[in-house]
């Protein structure tokens, strides 16, 4: 009973402020507010997204290729962030060079890389898989070497105490007390990640994927047109939730082994 209660208290927030939106919608469609050719009614995106849902060149399809190259792209990013953030927290020489070099890459838009990387590599679908990696790693990388240096120093000494040392130290302290932390920063990378893989989707159209998808749409400047852009749009949203639902439960076991506070 008190797990079905603490899953209904996650979800009615999330139901309340999607139907908050709706309405909002519904009555500025109903009153004219805006011309009817820029903003449908919400039933008009319901039958462009059901219409287009399925079918080879479908949005299920659409979305599944832009997913399979998120994962291909965040799992590369993951290996490559976590192992350069690692490197920062043991060496202050390292944090203080590749450090400022990952903070550096952050204040790039990743649609800055698309071009030269398709210039690279010469194979769109590589190049877009390589823009979620440049995209994400450099948070990856920086919230690793964060949360290895904030794990409490009274942690440490207690496992030294306790005999641990070296590599037994890092398995045992260290690394599980920097989870929390870490996760937080990969929840930041997907995010980044996705985006620029929507936006890197946008410029090479014959990639099938989402960010075609809007492409192609956005081409007709009609009614039709618009009600398939936003549900384009809501696909993309309804993906993004899903993965961060994931990485939020992942996050909230973590912290409960930990003996952290969970918020939410």
């Amino acid at each position: 009973m008190s797990k079905l209660k603490s899953v209904s208290s996650r979800i009615w927030p999330r139901v309340a402020i999607l139907a908050a939106i709706l309405a909002i919608w519904w009555i500025v469609y109903a009153a004219g507010w805006v011309s009817r050719a820029l903003l449908p009614s919400p039933g008009d995106v319901w039958s462009a997204l059901t219409d287009h849902l399925t079918g080879r060149a479908g949005l299920l399809n659409a979305a599944a290729h832009s997913v399979l190259r998120l994962a291909f792209g965040m799992a590369a990013a993951v290996v490559l962030g976590t192992s350069i953030g690692l490197a920062m927290a043991g060496s202050k020489g390292i944090q203080r060079s590749v450090g400022s070099v990952m903070v550096g890459l952050q204040a790039i838009p990743s649609i800055a890389w698309i071009v030269l990387v398709l210039i690279w590599l010469s194979h769109p679908a590589r190049a877009i898989v390589a823009v979620v990696v440049i995209s994400a790693f450099p948070a990856i990388a920086v919230a690793t070497a964060n949360s290895v240096r904030l794990v409490p120093p009274v942690l440490v000494r207690a496992g030294r105490t306790l005999g641990a040392k070296g590599w037994e130290l890092q398995r045992n302290i260290v690394l599980p007390s920097a989870l929390p932390g870490y996760f937080a920063g990969l929840a930041q990378a997907w995010a980044l990640g996705w985006s620029a893989l929507i936006a890197a989707e946008l410029i090479v159209a014959e990639e099938l994927g989402l960010g075609r998808e809007l492409r192609g749409a956005g081409g007709l400047a009609n009614r039709s047109s618009t009600s398939f852009i936003l549900a384009v749009m809501v696909v993309i949203v309804i993906v993004g939730l899903a993965i961060d639902l994931l990485l939020t439960s992942f996050d909230k076991r973590i912290r409960r082994r930990r003996g952290l506070a969970v918020l939410g």
